[in-house]
């Protein structure tokens, strides 16, 4: 099922953060396995080759680490989007992805 997410490169692992209820992940704790491919902001136009990977869902420094990430990446739109929805979720309302590619 393809969800776009907000993802940001971290050492060896593709980090992003969603939803802590998500049907995303729930099916992650059923089978890590992923497949990701880079999108538009709409998940419309792919580009580039998809990529095999296991996702793990982190903890809460995991996951706080995660927001960071992102926020650095997108600038100014990533840290009103992650403030907004930790004002609107909290913390436990969101949680943290790390997905390591397939070798």
């Amino acid at each position: 099922v393809s969800s776009p997410l907000w993802a940001a490169l971290d050492g060896d692992k593709l980090l992003m953060w969603t939803v802590t209820d998500s049907w995303k992940v729930k099916r992650l704790r059923r089978n890590p396995a992923v497949v990701v491919q880079a999108c538009d902001v709409r998940g419309k136009q792919t580009y580039g080759d998809p990529v095999s990977g296991t996702a793990q869902i982190l903890d809460t420094p995991g996951s706080d680490h995660a927001r960071d990430v992102v926020q650095k990446k997108y600038g100014l739109l990533g840290w009103v989007t992650v403030k907004g929805s930790l004002l609107r979720r909290g913390k436990k309302g969101t949680v943290g992805l790390a997905i390591t590619a397939d070798s």
